[in-house]
């Protein structure tokens, strides 16, 4: 192989890298122009709709982000009357969060996250090109020493918590968090 093929190929790799981040990135700023919601907190109400109710750290659990990125995203959607918090009828040291009828509307109205369509699409490959994929993002991970940086599966772009705000509030410039 050539030199000027080499340097092709690795041009044709950053072009599609920069394709898959900037199709995060323009999905990501057209929910929350469209709808107000991070990819995060589109993801949030939809779990506290799929299972009724469920505590804090269920949630950052079933959504792969720490319990501070959750108490962080709850009150956001908190705030804007999506979700309440409550105290388990049962249990009163619990406390349930459980999305409002604002929440389910805005969530019905809200386009696919970007990640289940790509699920859906990664779901028909057959079982060795699902392989080959993960394995290839894997070792491209590990060359932009990225494989030990802490990820959630949600394709959004920014801080999964809060996506702009907290930067700016510590008088920082915003840092694109790995997740």
């Amino acid at each position: 192989m050539t030199s000027k093929q080499k340097n092709d190929l690795s041009d044709n790799m950053l072009i599609a890298l920069r394709r898959v981040i900037r199709a995060v990135d323009v999905h990501s700023r057209s929910l929350v122009a469209s709808h107000g919601l991070t990819g995060p907190q589109a993801l949030v109400l939809r779990e506290t709709l799929a299972a009724g109710a469920l505590t804090a750290g269920e949630l950052a659990r079933r959504v792969s982000v720490s319990q501070a990125t959750m108490t962080d995203i709850v009150k956001r959607l908190e705030t804007r009357k999506l979700v309440r918090r409550t105290k388990d009828a049962v249990d009163k040291r619990r406390v349930l969060i459980t999305a409002t009828k604002a929440g389910e509307k805005l969530y019905a109205s809200a386009p696919p996250l970007l990640q289940e369509t790509f699920i859906r699409r990664f779901a028909a490959l057959r079982d060795w090109e699902q392989t080959q994929m993960v394995s290839t993002l894997q070792r491209i991970a590990e060359m932009m020493d990225a494989e030990n940086l802490d990820a959630a599966p949600v394709l959004t772009s920014g801080d999964v918590g809060d996506p702009m705000d907290k930067p700016a509030r510590r008088g920082k410039k915003p840092v694109a968090d790995p997740a």
